[in-house]
């Protein structure tokens, strides 16, 4: 499979999977709720850990397959622009509490997690 089809396809399974994980949580919410994004950036950092410790010697992952899982999938299922919208919005909108708890668990969840799974390795 051509590279740039493998992570073509594996971003748009990525942001459908995404999407779906957003809506599941906050579409009972009217007002601009930054949880879905979060929990899809969270999920999505603990399977790319997991396919970084995958694609180590121990276990041979084709540059096809690693585009499509970990530039593709992860890629598309994370979102840097989403968090940003969102927090903007908190902002925006006066909740200066929400957008600055969005940011520092965020950014600590999502390097915590790498460096968690980094250090089990």
């Amino acid at each position: 499979m051509n590279t740039l089809l493998a992570v073509f396809i594996g971003g748009g399974i990525g942001s459908v999977t995404r999407f779906g994980i957003s809506n599941l949580i906050t579409s009972g919410f009217k007002e601009i709720n930054p949880f879905g994004t979060l929990t899809a950036n969270v999920i999505s950092t603990l399977i790319l850990g997991g396919l970084l410790f995958l694609s180590t010697d121990k276990f041979l992952m084709s540059a096809n397959i690693k585009a499509f899982l970990i530039i593709g999938f992860c890629g598309g299922f994370s979102t840097f622009s989403t968090f940003s919208f969102e927090t903007f919005e908190l902002l925006k909108t006066g909740n200066y509490f929400f957008a600055i708890l969005n940011i520092l668990v965020s950014i600590f969840l999502g390097v915590g997690v790498l460096f968690i799974l980094a250090r089990s390795l």
